[in-house]
């Protein structure tokens, strides 16, 4: 029997290699000298090498020619080139033997190729070699006792046709068992697997001594400037890089590649862990900068907001070859919640991307995200953002996965922060493959970069190095990690730095003298030292910043926006909307929705999406890019937008207002896949490098976004006060209570106006589809560079009552408080403030009631508080002496809490609250028991 690993595929081919032989030699299995029931599992490999040879007998080694001769296999005639009806010369002897020999040859390689990674010296903290895997010894295939010096037929392994057994013995363990350890044979790509397996089994390229003095500067710059931090601000934390100082030299072998191929820029993103060797070493962040944030000196710039801890902060920097040529680099600001911030880096990617093609320029990117152990294997978001990387919306060529893997966690080890073998099994569930290499071999990490690097620009697609090394002090340098692995720590104290057993290796070899190991080491450290004195004699005091501040009000003042359009831009774009290609065989559903928009126009009934179309149609007509991602988002969860048309007999897709003309700006719109924290995490990124753009994100259901709470708590809310960021990103959440129970009614309202602050964001209820229109082309066209957050109906998309005329959108504005004009002011003594679409069910029962005293106002805008505009209409009703807020969620939810405070600055008197008793869900889970809250609620509003 073969060897036991990969039994499903070996299985598969030996059914197939045992019809396909005995087809041939028509003697299935009947006492001849071999059989396919000698190879067992490893009929696979006689199969093979018979398709090869029956196609032309010269594609496989003499070998096979004599078993095939031997068993009256009909030799084929010569390829074309060859003499024609000449037979090739068949030796006889020996065949059977040498075959099985051969077969049991090749499944050894096959072995070692998928599982020599388990044997790899990969672990820098190993105390002896790693135990070979019983499916890798010899016994295994049977060849235990195979003459070590005999010939063998290797079939292409290591560029060669034949080797000896021992030979064969010693490249598999050089190559696969070395400080490299590949993970390829799980890619469904035939041609990946060969590309990847030529190189990796293929002449490797040596480092000349440019390239190791190259290697040395690296690693001494980032030991020294981690040792340098570590002296002057003891107890500060850092999240140091010590250990693992080899990262520093496989970003520069990235960078320098990327360099060589022309690429433009860099984005980085990673966890707090070593930035700021890669801010210092990598983008070139100022040392003095680096010392003043340890000396507390130093504001973000920009910034008169909450700032951040120094090893948060992004920066962009310009990164040059010593050889000529550059790339710009930036390192992405994130928060401590780990691999968040990998989606950020793609949408930032993805966006600049479109960004440089419109501009009719390639601009090719290089996205690298770095990534801790632990987090990278218990973190559900880097499944979520794998599993983008290849979907039509999200794609950026490929991403270059750096695992810096510490072999720990905060104090857990590997077996209890993962089921699998590595931390990087993840990477296999999208096909791509996994390089773990040792941190103590900077020379194999800069050929395991530079091989990530080809690879991702051949196949456009992700690749993952595990950088395999330790953490020299805790968690932080405040922490004590003996106290978990103490073991651990007693080999990581007696061990000497990669970069002194580095240049020991250079001194060993007489590649470097250790006066040029000194300099370059003293050198560096005279550069900090310098620095750092300049810092102690020029450093100021912290900026004033008074809390409430507005962090660069001048900057931060919207421009005015026109954004009515004329009667001509409405009409052109609803043209689009009807005027389709006659080939287009449109759903006999959607067609009338289509007509019925058209309609809208002139009888004065015009909807939610038909102001939405609207205002995207003119947005692009003015030159605003508009993307609209989210689940179900082309069609619309309540199959309302229809943005896309699918052809009903084909399948074709058709996108209406990508047809507006030549000069139209293009709308990029996408069904995402079924995520909210990734999907939104790269919004936000790509709405920060697009602020050119209009960049929705469509929550399936509003209640979803919960599950992207990270996002809205760390980016979206706070970027600008932490990082001086600003991500123009809006959120379309849908919210109404309707009677579809707790997870389809509340978009959360009340969460959203705990984060509001300083001007961070705007958060709106719109109850008229022209309030909407002018609210999204205000955002687009402004310049405020905030945040929106739309909640958006369900039931009112349909609503008569919700309906807009065209003269509401070729006049007026975006009005944050809509008056009751129907009240008269002289009659009026309750005053019913509202938001959404509970301000119609109050006015159905004031009609059906025929109550002449009650006045409803509208909120359509919760944050900035209108304070003004309802101060104003306040005045209006001097008889007022009942004010009330209704809502339809639960008292402890929805606006009231946040409302509240500031209508009692406007009221002299008491504000009551109209809701729904407190509640721990958000909506009753029977639509009967709904309808009886909301009759109740309604009619509270008026006793």
């Amino acid at each position: 029997m073969g060897p036991t690993h990969g039994p499903r595929p070996a299985a598969r081919r030996s059914r197939r290699g045992k019809k396909a032989f005995c087809a041939v030699t028509s003697q299935p299995d009947t006492g001849r000298a071999v059989s396919t029931a000698d190879f067992g599992p490893n009929a696979w490999v006689v199969d093979e090498q018979w398709n090869r040879y029956r196609h032309d007998p010269r594609s496989v080694d003499q070998t096979w020619r004599n078993f095939f001769a031997a068993h009256d296999v009909p030799v084929p005639a010569p390829a074309a080139s060859g003499t024609a009806g000449a037979a090739l010369p068949v030796q006889r002897d020996g065949g059977d033997a040498s075959v099985l020999t051969a077969v049991r040859v090749a499944e050894l390689i096959a072995a070692y190729r998928t599982r020599g990674h388990l044997a790899a010296a990969t672990n820098p903290l190993a105390t002896e070699p790693a135990a070979t895997p019983r499916e890798l010894d010899l016994a295994a295939f049977r060849l235990d006792h195979a003459d070590p010096a005999a010939k063998v037929v290797v079939d292409g392994f290591a560029g060669r046709t034949t080797m000896a057994l021992q030979d064969v013995l010693i490249a598999l363990r050089e190559i696969y068992c070395g400080s490299v350890g590949f993970e390829y044979t799980h890619l469904t790509d035939a041609g990946e697997r060969r590309w990847m397996r030529e190189r990796v089994e293929g002449p490797q390229h040596r480092a000349d001594r440019a390239e190791k003095l190259q290697i040395l500067y690296r690693l001494g710059a980032a030991e020294t400037f981690e040792a340098f931090l570590q002296k002057k601000y003891v107890g500060q934390k850092r999240y140091s890089l010590e250990g693992a100082e080899s990262a520093i030299v496989l970003l520069d072998a990235l960078l320098l590649r990327a360099i060589d191929a022309g690429m433009a820029d860099a984005v980085i993103g990673m966890a707090h862990r070593g930035r700021l060797n890669v801010l210092a070493n990598i983008v070139g962040k100022s040392y003095a900068q680096i010392f003043a944030e340890f000396l507390d000196t130093a504001d973000v710039p920009g910034v008169r907001g909450s700032g951040d801890v120094k090893y948060h902060l992004g920066a962009e920097g310009t990164y040059g070859a010593l050889t000529g040529g550059s790339i710009g680099v930036s390192v992405v600001a994130n928060p401590s919640h780990l691999e968040i911030v990998g989606p950020v880096a793609q949408g930032i990617v993805r966006a600049k991307q479109e960004s440089a093609l419109e501009g009719g320029d390639p601009h090719p990117l290089l996205p690298v995200v770095v990534h801790g152990d632990a987090a990278f294997a218990g973190q559900g978001v880097v499944a979520e953002t794998f599993n983008m990387s290849r979907l039509p919306g999200y794609r950026t060529g490929g991403t270059v996965h750096l695992v810096i893997d510490n072999q720990v966690g905060f104090t857990t080890p590997p077996t209890g922060g993962r089921s699998g073998t590595y931390a990087t099994d993840v990477a296999h569930a999208v096909d791509a493959p996994v390089l773990h290499v040792n941190g103590d071999d900077p020379e194999a990490v800069v050929r395991v970069a530079r091989l990530a690097f080809d690879y991702r620009q051949a196949f456009h697609k992700d690749v993952v190095i595990d950088l395999v090394c330790y953490r020299r002090h805790g968690h932080s340098e405040v922490d004590d990690p003996s106290i978990t692995q103490p073991a651990m720590y007693d080999r990581i104290g007696a061990k000497a730095s990669v970069r002194a057993l580095y240049a020991e290796s250079l001194l060993r070899r007489g590649e470097l003298t250790a006066a040029q190991v000194e300099g370059a080491r003293r050198n560096y450290q005279e550069h900090l030292e310098r620095a750092f004195a300049e810092t102690r004699t020029t450093s100021a005091a912290p900026g004033a910043s008074e809390a409430g501040e507005h962090p660069d009000a001048e900057q931060r003042t919207p421009r005015p926006a026109a954004t009515s359009i004329d009667e001509p831009t409405a009409r052109r774009v609803i043209a689009t909307q009807t005027d389709l290609p006659p080939e287009l065989t449109v759903h006999p559903r959607v067609l009338p929705q289509l007509a019925r928009r058209a309609a809208m126009l002139d009888d004065g009934t015009i909807d939610w999406a038909t102001a939405e179309t609207l205002a995207i149609g003119s947005l692009l007509l003015d030159g605003v890019p508009v993307r609209l991602t989210g689940q179900d988002s082309r069609r619309g969860t309540f199959g309302q937008r229809h943005a896309v048309l699918t052809d009903r007999r084909n399948g074709a897709e058709y996108t209406p207002l990508n047809h507006l003309g030549p000069r139209a700006a293009r709308f990029s719109l996408y069904d995402s896949m079924l995520s909210e924290l990734a999907a939104l995490a790269f919004e936000y990124g790509y709405a920060l490098a697009r602020p050119d753009a209009l960049v929705l994100w469509e929550a399936q259901f509003g209640d979803f976004a919960n599950g992207a709470q990270t996002v809205i708590d760390e980016f979206i809310a706070s970027s600008e006060q932490k990082w001086g960021r600003r991500s123009a990103l809006t959120l379309l959440l849908p919210h109404g209570l309707e009677g579809q129970g707790p997870d389809h009614s509340s978009a959360r309202i009340e969460r959203f106006l705990q984060l509001c602050a300083q001007d961070n964001m705007t958060v709106a209820l719109p109850s008229l589809p022209s309030n909407y229109f002018h609210l999204l082309r205000r955002h687009a066209l402004d310049g405020s560079g905030t945040p929106l957050v739309i909640f958006t109906p369900k039931s009112m998309l349909r609503s008569k009552a919700a309906t807009s005329t065209l003269t509401e959108f070729t006049q007026g504005e975006f009005r944050p408080v809509l008056p009751d004009l129907a009240a008269d002011p002289a009659r009026v003594t309750r005053v019913l403030f509202c938001s959404g679409k509970v301000c119609y069910d109050l006015e159905a029962r004031r009609r059906s009631s025929g109550s002449a005293y009650t006045a409803i106002i509208r909120l359509e805008r919760l944050y900035p508080f209108p304070e003004r505009e309802l101060a104003a209409e306040l005045a209006r009703f001097p008889g007022a002496v009942d004010v009330r807020w209704v809502q339809e969620e639960p008292e402890n939810q929805g606006p009231w809490s946040f409302v509240e405070p500031r209508l009692r600055r406007l009221v002299s008197g008491p504000v009551g609250c109209v809701s729904r008793p407190a509640a721990a869900a958000p909506a009753v889970g029977s639509a009967r028991r709904h309808a009886l809250e909301q009759e109740t609620l309604v009619a509270s509003a008026f006793r």
